[in-house]
């Protein structure tokens, strides 16, 4: 298992009620493997964690990217304005 630090911004943070978590996840996990894993976690905030920007270690990250052990992975809902 690695273990990953979780920082939440904004909606996501009001939905799950902490500005950061703390999950193991599996070998290999990929950014795309996360959001389930979330919602399955947080089901209040499945809409913000499925409209969520994901960065890994301070880059935006597309959902092909693998997560690796130990990395600060944070969670950018949409935002919407005009």
């Amino acid at each position: 298992m690695n273990q990953i630090t979780i920082k939440l911004f904004a909606t996501l943070r009001d939905h799950i009620g902490e500005r950061e978590i703390r999950l193991d996840l599996p070998q290999n996990t990929r950014v795309r493997d996360l959001k389930p894993i979330l919602t399955a976690r947080y089901p209040a905030a499945a809409a913000s964690i499925e409209a969520a920007l994901v960065s890994v270690n301070h880059e935006y990250a597309l959902p092909k990217k693998q997560i690796p052990a130990g990395a600060e992975v944070a969670l950018f809902p949409h935002v919407s304005g005009g």
